[in-house]
């Protein structure tokens, strides 16, 4: 600790909390993951209390994507942990509802199984140029996640039957932006894995 930090000791538990309150939502989020699956699965999904619990959990984890970004930049603490972690909580969250909604019935695999492929495909590709740089969400990536999170959050509410349709709506709406955002990954880990042009 620095002679600064030892005379105001607020001061440094303010920076090191600031530094690590991001990176930490985030890995809050991936430790969610299997309690939510969990509440979800609970009794093939039948029981609303379970189902209730799983939204609560669901939403939460939600608000910490959030949040976790928005205070990185804030506070100028973007990392590449972050930016490589914060997109894996969001696919692992995602992906586990998908899985666990299509296992007890309520969602067709063919949706579940489009968004898989691509999130796995992007991922795939963010690994195998990470040498050259990282490739952080970008704008399509991000309102794809939004529809994602609405659609699986209207599933794994009760809701009642005439709401189906809208549930079925926003998930057909939230396949589409999966595939057609795939391309903006593609073009970014092309451009880092192409030789520098010699001049």
């Amino acid at each position: 600790m620095t002679a600064g930090a030892a005379r105001h000791p607020s001061r440094h538990w303010r920076t090191a909390h600031r530094y690590h309150l991001p990176n930490a939502l985030t890995v809050l989020r991936l430790v969610a993951v299997p309690l939510f699956v969990w509440l979800l699965a609970h009794e093939g999904g039948r029981l609303t209390g379970w189902r209730l619990g799983a939204f609560a959990v669901f939403l939460a984890a939600v608000i910490t994507d959030r949040y976790d970004g928005q205070l990185a930049r804030r506070w100028d603490r973007v990392t590449d942990f972050g930016k490589i972690a914060d997109p894996i909580a969001d696919k692992a969250l995602i992906g586990g509802g998908l899985v666990v909604l299509s296992l007890i019935g309520e969602l067709t695999w063919w949706a579940t199984a489009l968004i898989l492929l691509r999130e796995g495909l992007v991922t795939l590709v963010r690994f195998l140029v990470i040498r050259r740089g990282v490739i952080p969400a970008g704008r399509g990536g991000k309102v794809k996640t939004v529809v994602q999170s609405v659609a699986v959050g209207l599933y794994v509410l009760p809701l009642p039957g005439w709401l189906h349709p809208v549930e079925a709506v926003v998930m057909i709406a939230a396949v589409v932006l999966t595939v057609v955002t795939a391309r903006e990954y593609l073009v970014a880990a092309y451009r880092l894995w192409r030789p520098a042009r010699v001049r």
